[in-house]
């Protein structure tokens, strides 16, 4: 767990995150607990994080971050806007994703158009990230940030927020072909068949045990998820059994309507 010490700024997205200077001396985008979306969505942040970066996958590092109530009450902008007000941040444990670099020393970009997404370093981990999303049933468009070091031309790519794997706070997997792909089908232009997926596949079938599921939850504070471990530990069962599913799901995405895999042989 780390302390936030420095309020930066206000986040774009519908979670409302804050950006945070922690005593660890690296920068996190943290999201509350009462967040508008739902609590569990901080759960779902570190276990996907987390199983993510065990796939060997380019999501940032994760950590509890704790937001004193002081720094809440000495800090306007620390506030969730509601349709009709506003309410203060929520102080204590809150989810925090560390930003990948120092904030004003790289350029993060949320989208890029099709050309510039030629010079993405690791468009090929995009099939990685689907494999990740489909067996998680994210029900969210896949969220990418593309940061530009100081005097590079290309770009690399972070896979970040996953708060809508497990269907948000429903905790369930209501899958559906189009859901886990990314809105830019240039970004699949490397996948011509299944073996395309690999090496991820692989890991998520044979590597992602209950053993390592269980270690994942152990790290996910329960005031994140109303101490409810019976459903949490449901959830990660029906996480273990879909591992099977990966490979049907994909083809279900590669024969819809939208037909993201333009050199699929």
């Amino acid at each position: 767990m780390v302390r936030a010490v420095e309020y930066i700024r206000r986040m774009r997205g519908g979670a409302q995150s804050h950006l945070f200077r922690c005593d660890d001396g690296a920068y996190y985008v943290v999201k509350f607990q009462n967040n508008p979306q739902h609590l569990r969505v901080l759960a779902n942040e570190m276990l996907g994080t987390y199983l993510a970066r065990r796939l060997g996958l380019p999501a940032p590092i994760c950590n509890v971050v704790e937001v004193s109530r002081e720094l809440v009450e000495n800090t306007v902008d620390l506030v969730i806007q509601l349709g009709a007000g506003r309410i203060p941040c929520k102080p204590g444990k809150q989810f925090g994703s560390q930003f990948p670099a120092h904030p004003a020393e790289v350029t993060a970009y949320d989208f890029l158009p099709d050309e510039q997404l030629g010079q993405v370093d690791n468009l090929a981990e995009f099939a990685g990230i689907l494999v990740f999303d489909k067996w998680t049933c994210n029900t969210n468009g896949r969220q990418v940030v593309f940061l530009r070091e100081p005097g590079q031309s290309g770009f690399h790519a972070w896979m970040i927020d996953q708060g809508f794997c497990f269907n948000a706070g429903d905790w369930n997997f209501p899958d559906a072909p189009l859901r886990g792909l990314y809105v830019r089908q240039r970004v699949y232009a490397p996948v011509s068949g299944l073996d395309s997926f690999q090496p991820y596949l692989g890991r998520v079938e044979h590597r992602m045990t209950r053993d390592t599921l269980g270690e994942a939850i152990e790290q996910i504070p329960p005031e994140w998820y109303h101490s409810d471990l019976d459903a949490l530990e449901a959830m990660a069962e029906r996480l273990y059994q879909r591992r099977e599913r990966i490979r049907e799901l994909i083809v279900s995405a590669r024969d819809s309507s939208r037909q993201p895999f333009p050199n699929w042989k």
